[in-house]
């Protein structure tokens, strides 16, 4: 019998993170969860592709746009299941036996607990708001999702597009989505550089401003200036 998971990283320049999120991952792989290691990448010119490849990773190459380099990915994926994780994730030990118990619920995608890498008052309160949002229907992608092959494909999978691709995608599974009792515990290298206050304060205008229509290229290019 096949291990029923596929795993797939969307990447760009993360040769100095992809390392702590593949090591945590051999956990699956030693519980025979995991077929394959799918690294869709878009255009690093670092040691990302010579990582992957180590780590004997299939490494996808395209245009640096997440929506475009994770459907691209899961549209080869060959097993049952996709876990979809960024390179900047590090799944908490003992992930597995979540894991695990949600493959027989084929009919729901599946999210884990946001948690940063680093401590501290402002660290606990963004991600406890995640965590939060999360329950409400709006994981991000930060918070890794589980996700059967047949229902992503009946969700009509991720629109390749620069920004948003995470949250396009939890509103056409709405009420298919369920927490995992598992942390996914993430880079706060963004936060600690442009602050808790003023980043925190950019994703929710960014998601309010996507709600009200506005264009995800447009989103994208306001957000990375």
């Amino acid at each position: 019998m096949r291990a029923p998971i596929s795993v797939i990283i969307p990447t760009l320049n993360s040769a100095d993170r992809l390392p702590q999120c593949l090591d945590a991952l051999m956990e699956g792989l030693e519980a025979g969860l995991i077929r394959e290691l799918i690294i869709s990448d878009g255009g690093s010119d670092d040691a990302t592709g010579a990582t992957a490849q180590a780590w004997g990773a299939e490494v996808l190459h395209g245009e640096p746009s997440r929506g475009g380099q994770l459907r691209r990915a899961c549209e080869v994926a060959k097993a049952d299941w996709m876990l979809i994780l960024h390179a900047d994730t590090v799944l908490q030990s003992g992930w597995t036996k979540s894991v695990r118990a949600h493959l027989g619920q084929p009919d729901k995608a599946a999210w884990f607990q946001l948690r940063f890498d680093q401590p501290g008052a402002a660290a606990r309160l963004v991600a406890t708001w995640a965590n939060l949002r999360s329950r409400f229907g709006l994981p991000y992608g930060d918070q890794g999702l589980l996700i059967s092959s047949a229902l992503y494909a009946r969700a009509g999978g991720y629109p390749d597009v620069p920004l948003m691709e995470d949250v396009a995608l939890a509103r056409a599974l709405k009420g298919k989505l369920k927490g995992l009792p598992i942390d996914a515990v993430t880079s706060a290298e963004k936060y600690t550089r442009q602050g808790w206050i003023r980043r925190g304060a950019r994703n929710l205008w960014t998601l309010l401003r996507y709600f009200a229509g506005v264009d995800a290229s447009a989103l994208a290019a306001s957000y990375r200036r």
